[in-house]
């Protein structure tokens, strides 16, 4: 008689829940850009006033993400991350009651302040369930799939709000998007357990994920440890996390474009219909979500045919920078076709190379993940406050798109460069007694 256990897949059923987390916290963060142009010529908002709209998220998730870090290393992943899941879905639904007020910019730019300080946490906190609940060899498609869900939310849930736009007005997108995202998170704190809590995992998969170099005790009392200020600055000034900052940065930069001038650029500057924006605009996000599938699994392919985790990351991130860069190609045609065919290109290869949470996963200390991840988060999210500006004064003082899609491109090539020069070998820091 066979007496032997099966192993549990209890991980997989988390890696849904962090996936559709994921999708609408790119959806809450989308639904001003899909707006935008009705909305700023409703409410007459200036390119100068929608940029910095665009930016005020940035700016609070940036400043707040060590605070949240710190926050998911205290308290855990699944409380922070459901409570923020519903507080920023809130703030969305109150974004659109903007109109009702005599300032509508000043209140637009205060809840998209709110918004991004509550939605810090969630990076970090996928970065470190991803490490509680997967093995290394796991890891680079478990961190492809909820990057992923970005563009999920792009080409599909950028679709249904742009109908919702046209059918309705533009205020029903923040209320129909925040309610399913404030649903999402009730169902959220009532499922998410750390490993060594959830009733359904065996001690086979407890072992699978602990040998394989995951950390199913993070988070429990027991491993919980007192770091100090200097070892976290230790983890900071490292020269390879600050190459893979700048390479975040880079990759953010181009993200954000997407999120938020692009529904834009194709109704002002291609000349295209609202609803037709919404389905156009799906397509390079597709591209993108297959190009960061195939990263994570080419990734992950790497390193089991026994590719060091430095060619295994390394590789996918640098191939992805270079031809992101071919978004310039849209400058010099006036082909719908081609613009698309560039966009979707640089999505894909942007997808295909993003594998900056795997690689933070894979080498930061894990007594401080939340906080790594948190500073990490934020280097790369300077992007979100910077893009959206630039931009909006290229085009306040060009009125052209043109010196903007350079812009972006730019950032392909200086991630390249990061990654080239600066990362080196990949290995997790040990944080040292002696920084204490």
């Amino acid at each position: 008689m066979n007496n032997v256990i099966k192993r549990t897949n209890v991980r997989y059923g988390i890696l849904v829940f962090l996936f559709l987390a994921t999708v609408f916290n790119y959806a809450d963060r989308a639904t001003l850009s899909v707006v935008a142009p009705i909305m700023s010529k409703e409410l007459g908002f200036e390119p100068e006033a929608l940029g910095l709209a665009f930016s005020a998220f940035g700016i609070s998730y940036v400043i707040m993400q060590i605070p949240g870090g710190w926050l998911l290393d205290k308290y855990g992943s699944r409380l922070v991350y459901g409570c923020a899941l519903i507080g920023w879905s809130v703030v969305t639904m109150f974004q659109g009651t903007i109109f009702l007020y005599a300032s509508p910019l000043i209140v637009l730019l205060v809840l998209r302040l709110l918004m991004g300080a509550i939605e810090a946490p969630a990076f970090p906190a996928n970065s470190r369930l991803s490490v509680q609940w997967f093995p290394n060899k796991e890891r680079g498609f478990v961190t492809a799939v909820y990057q992923a869900a970005q563009y999920i939310s792009l080409g599909i849930v950028t679709p249904l709000m742009t109908i919702i736009l046209h059918n309705l007005s533009w205020h029903y997108v923040f209320y129909y998007i925040g309610a399913i995202g404030v649903i999402l998170g009730i169902v959220w704190l009532a499922k998410i357990r750390d490993p060594l809590q959830h009733k359904k995992i065996n001690q086979q998969e407890l072992d699978y994920i602990r040998e394989g170099g995951g950390e199913p005790e993070l988070g429990s009392k027991k491993s919980a440890t007192k770091i100090t200020l200097a070892q976290i600055k230790s983890v900071c000034v490292n020269r390879m996390m600050i190459g893979v900052y700048i390479g975040q940065f880079c990759v953010t930069s181009i993200t954000w474009f997407f999120l938020t001038w692009f529904p834009t650029y194709l109704y002002q500057a291609k000349g295209m219909s609202i609803l037709k924006v919404g389905f156009v605009a799906s397509i390079p996000a597709i591209a993108g979500f297959i190009g960061g599938l195939l990263g994570g699994v080419f990734s992950d392919w790497l390193l089991k045919r026994g590719y060091s985790l430095t060619t295994a990351r390394k590789f996918p991130v640098i191939c992805g920078m270079l031809l992101s860069c071919v978004i310039v190609v849209a400058n010099y045609t006036s082909s719908e076709v081609v613009v698309i065919a560039a966009m979707s290109l640089a999505f894909f290869s942007k997808g295909f190379g993003n594998l900056g949470w795997c690689v933070l996963s894979d080498t930061s200390p894990k007594e401080v993940l939340g906080i790594a991840g948190g500073v990490f988060n934020m280097c790369g999210n300077l992007a979100s406050i910077i893009t959206p500006l630039v931009i909006g004064m290229i085009l306040a003082h060009t009125q052209s798109f043109d010196y903007a899609i350079l812009y972006v491109g730019s950032m392909g090539v200086i991630g390249l460069f990061s990654y080239l020069f600066i990362v080196g070998s990949l290995e997790r820091i040990t944080l040292s007694p002696s920084a204490a």
